[in-house]
């Protein structure tokens, strides 16, 4: 897209900007400070304080212990079945539970148990690191092969030609995070799918940086597996429970390695034989966190008001808008773009390399009231999240980061990272 430095065309996008009315559906106490860190964490929807003012008052302050049976025990399925929606996926093939490092440890031992002979796990290095600390536990666990991390050339995108040399009949499970968590890549999922089946291995997914960001379909890509979180793009708030997706067909097929009661036929009947229970639920374990629960529900449901092909194309918008400004403006202060220009390939958000990253995104955020996060060695990352995130905040937010480095603010900031970046 033509991009302009001046801030009246940001201006005039927001003007035409169909989806503008859902900014006012989120909390901004600050109109000064600019938030770029969606992908991160999201912002507060309001209709979230008036559902958890419901659950409060209303559940558990007035209906006690029998909120469970009146809205409790179906909201990970109820919730579920809403995400279910933003995969493309059938609404019985996710469930809301635990955390996402837990749910894909779930799944890939349980993967690694439905292929015995097969003992061999590939992902690469574009993937989270604590998924790589995850699935290299459970190989350990189950007596299998090292982990085999493909690497990327660029540290930017993934070397599909080499992932698809290392998936071999000796492959149980390939598992990648569909959005790189650095640099944005997106992989083809469909292609990658196939791959993976071709050689008889299942695909797990890590949706942490797509969902609620771009449409996917995991069904018609024929996906076996996946997790995700909740508090980024969907807004779930800080440590909301994760989901996982099991296809259909493979549901009964596979054990939940961590069994507890919610994931049994009949718990309240306290057997002490597990029977679990049939489809998507035998994946549940212990005690769904109500609360955090009831937090997710409305960031989905706008999400879904919204419009996953609508949110695309704006995010698409916005991170090209973002890049353009780097090309007019940022480029020759020092900055290097560490995301893929091509858009199909570009999740929603953009990394920034510079050689003093660190100190710039310091005094971004305390200096001038920018929010994005950093990611090790010199990422500067801003998270778009399409459906409150303006072209204003762009614009105001690279004229801000350009002004850091101008005046040389940044200079007063230690060297030395501690605490969350």
């Amino acid at each position: 897209m033509p991009v302009s430095l001046d801030a009246g065309f940001a201006q005039e996008m927001d003007r035409r900007d169909p989806l503008a009315g859902y900014r006012d559906e989120f909390v901004t106490r600050d109109p000064d400070t600019i938030y770029l860190d969606g992908n991160s964490l999201g912002r507060l929807p309001r209709r979230s304080i008036e559902r958890m003012r419901h659950v409060l008052d209303r559940q558990w302050g007035e209906r006690l212990i029998r909120a469970w049976g009146d809205d409790w025990l179906d909201a990970p399925r109820r919730i579920g079945a809403k995400i279910a929606a933003l995969l493309g996926a059938s609404p019985e093939s996710v469930i809301v539970a635990d955390s996402t490092s837990v749910n894909l440890f779930k799944l890939a031992v349980a993967a690694l148990d439905a292929r015995p002979g097969q003992k061999r796990i590939v992902t690469d290095e574009l993937n989270f690191p604590s998924d790589i600390h995850v699935l290299a536990s459970a190989l350990e666990l189950a007596g299998g092969d090292p982990l085999e991390i493909v690497r990327s050339r660029d540290a930017i995108r993934a070397d599909v030609d080499g992932i698809a040399a290392a998936i071999d009949e000796r492959t149980a499970l390939v598992a990648l995070s569909h959005t790189a968590f650095k640099s944005g890549y997106v992989h083809d999922m469909a292609r990658m799918t196939a791959l993976a089946h071709r050689a008889g291995a299942l695909m797990l997914w890590d949706l942490s940086h797509s969902v609620g960001a771009m449409p996917l379909a995991l069904d018609a890509a024929g996906v076996d597996l996946a997790v995700g979180c909740t508090y980024k793009y969907l807004n779930g708030g800080p440590g909301a429970p994760a989901f996982l997706y099991v296809r259909r067909e493979l549901q009964d097929a596979l054990a939940n390695p961590i069994r507890g009661w919610f994931g049994q036929c009949a718990p309240f009947d306290f057997a002490l034989e597990y029977v679990p229970e049939p489809g998507i639920a035998r994946f549940l374990t212990g005690t769904p966190p109500i609360l955090s629960l009831a937090a997710i529900e409305p960031g989905v449901d706008l999400l879904l008001e919204a419009g996953l092909g609508r949110l695309r194309e704006k995010s698409v918008q916005q991170t090209e808008y973002l890049i353009g400004l780097w090309e007019a403006l940022l480029q020759s202060l020092g900055f290097s773009l560490n995301s893929p220009r091509e858009s199909e390939r570009r999740g929603s958000h953009v990394s920034l390399g510079h050689p003093d990253g660190w100190r710039i995104d310091q005094a971004l955020i305390a200096d001038m009231r920018v929010l994005p996060d950093f990611r090790h060695p010199d990422n500067i990352r801003f998270g778009v999240a399409p459906i409150y995130t303006s072209f204003a905040d762009i614009h105001e937010a690279v004229m801000r980061l350009a002004r850091v480095v101008e005046e040389r603010r940044h200079e007063k900031y230690p060297r030395a990272r501690k605490g969350v970046t």
